[in-house]
């Protein structure tokens, strides 16, 4: 039976065509002859994709461009998908393991230790597990860690500047899938913290979105300007400093009226502000880079590609 999501994450093949690349006459080759995807149907017979689906695309991709027949994708998925139900309870050892060693680096200050496990990660697990499962973890250890330990906060920065060397040479790299909405992704004012930033830009790119990366400590004027240069298709702002006065101040809200499409909020700041957010017309994304994908999708949708021809069935 064809799978199905809630209506919020559901999308039709002409969306998802535009946000991976790949032409719906494709997608339905998949589906048809390799069994690789299996969208649910709205009444009519049309195909409607969750983000679930997205992903399977998005793994499909990845193999492709390691140079893998697309006759042998959907048994090395099954393989995966069957590796990864068994050893569910013992994924949880080595990802500790990995972050027991990337801990101990980072205190030793040794880079040349965190090349040897972020390399090593890479080799067996996807971008998104390494960050999901690793970076994200480390970060969140750092945050608690400088409150309590001399050179912590050095330990952050050492990590910090190690990241934004490895994430910044992932994001120059060109992407072949990358045709979808363009998004500024850029950190609100007075934000200097843009590691998330960048790994969100990193999952965007790979979902098929078109990255103009900003960086840290943008003014919202700044914002408007670089929207109506590059004509992008929405705003991702990052925040997660403890006072935010431009939500308050108007200036949001004259963000919003002034570039006229979607701005997204994300970071502790659509989590602890989120009904003044709402208020200014913004959208927050919380602190979750995949759910928060999932909500620029469907806020989008068709919108974003109403001038990509494509077929709907």
């Amino acid at each position: 039976m064809p799978t199905t999501a809630a209506p919020l994450e559901q999308f039709p093949i002409r969306t998802v065509a535009a946000l991976t690349g790949v032409k719906a006459i494709t997608l339905r080759a998949w589906e048809r002859r390799y069994g690789l995807i299996r969208p649910g149907r709205t009444g009519k017979g049309h195909r409607l994709y969750s983000h679930a689906d997205i992903e399977q695309i998005r793994r499909v991709l990845t193999l492709l461009d390691r140079g893998v027949a697309i006759s042998r994708v959907a048994k090395i998925l099954r393989a995966q998908e069957r590796d990864g139900r068994n050893t569910i309870p013992a994924l949880k050892g080595p990802w500790h393991r990995y972050l027991d060693r990337f801990a101990a680096a980072i205190a030793s200050f040794n880079e040349e230790e965190l090349d040897g496990i972020y390399d090593e990660v890479l080799s067996i697990h996807s971008i998104e597990d390494l960050t999901e499962h690793l970076l994200l973890p480390a970060l969140a250890r750092l945050g608690e860690r400088w409150k309590e330990h001399l050179g912590g906060i050095a330990e952050e920065h050492f990590l910090a500047s190690y990241l934004r060397s490895k994430l910044g040479a992932r994001l120059q790299r060109p992407s072949r899938y990358a045709r979808g909405p363009r998004l500024i992704a850029a950190c609100a004012p007075h934000e200097h913290h843009e590691i998330g930033l960048m790994l969100f830009a990193l999952e965007a790119r790979a979902a098929g979105f078109r990255i103009i990366l900003l960086g840290a400590d943008n003014p919202l004027q700044e914002l408007a300007a670089a929207h109506q240069q590059s004509q992008s298709d929405a705003l991702v702002i990052s925040s997660s400093v403890g006072t935010v006065p431009w939500v308050y101040s108007g200036d949001l809200a004259a963000l919003v009226r002034q570039v006229g499409v979607p701005v997204f909020i994300g970071g502790a700041t659509a989590v602890t502000h989120r009904k003044a957010l709402v208020q200014a017309g913004a959208i927050p994304l919380g602190t979750e880079t995949r759910s928060g994908l999932g909500i620029i999708m469907a806020t989008l949708g068709t919108a974003a590609v109403r001038h990509r021809r494509s077929d709907s069935r």
